[in-house]
């Protein structure tokens, strides 16, 4: 997909610029996630006297993501998809696995049923040398570092804007994207803020 490309082939010349030693494994969380034009409200300011108001037409277009967030750099990977599946996931570990291409990758992510399906167990076992699952613990979100990427997304996306078709969230979500990878340290603060709320 677009961002696939723009996003992953930046993040792969960044890391080939840095890679010593201590890179030989990556951590990753992973997750999926649907952004969806609810028009979201959130608290925000306004003039006083004239409540902010979001147009809707009723209908909603939703776009459907692939995403991982390296804890050690901040980079965060994201793939577009029609829908989420096992064929789909398999196609997204094939894009984790050509961007880290020298390194072994450990994947933190939850119990999806796709995440376990026997159609990616050929795939895995191929490459059980660089890439290894862990699953975390059921309903656990707390502890998927990638949620607060996802939140995130969403709070700059879909709060308090409105989207008339799924080419501009496409539009906007790429900007996020774009944004991101400029600025890796916000992604390591959100990491940073996740681990000190769970202390």
């Amino acid at each position: 997909t677009r961002w696939q490309q723009e996003t992953g082939s930046r993040h792969a010349k960044t890391r080939k610029k840095k890679k010593n030693a201590t890179d030989e494994v990556v951590f990753l969380y992973e997750d999926e996630s649907h952004i969806r034009d609810y028009q979201a409200l959130q608290a925000t300011w306004s003039v006083k006297g004239q409540q902010k108001q979001i147009p809707t037409y009723g209908h909603h277009a939703t776009v459907s993501l692939f995403g991982c967030v390296d804890i050690q750099n901040g980079a965060f990977l994201c793939m577009e998809t029609d829908r989420c599946n096992a064929q789909t996931f398999r196609t997204f570990l094939r894009y984790v696995l050509a961007t880290y291409e020298d390194q072994k990758i450990v994947m933190i992510l939850d119990n999806a049923r796709i995440h376990h399906a026997k159609l990616i167990q050929p795939f895995l076992n191929l490459h059980k040398d660089r890439l290894t699952l862990v699953f975390l613990p059921p309903y656990s979100p707390n502890l998927n570092a990638v949620e607060r990427v996802w939140g995130y997304l969403k709070k700059s996306v879909i709060a308090n804007r409105f989207h008339a078709t799924r080419k501009e969230i496409r539009e906007s979500i790429l900007s996020f994207l774009e944004y991101i990878h400029e600025c890796p340290e916000n992604i390591l603060r959100l990491i940073g803020s996740m681990a000190m709320s769970e202390n």
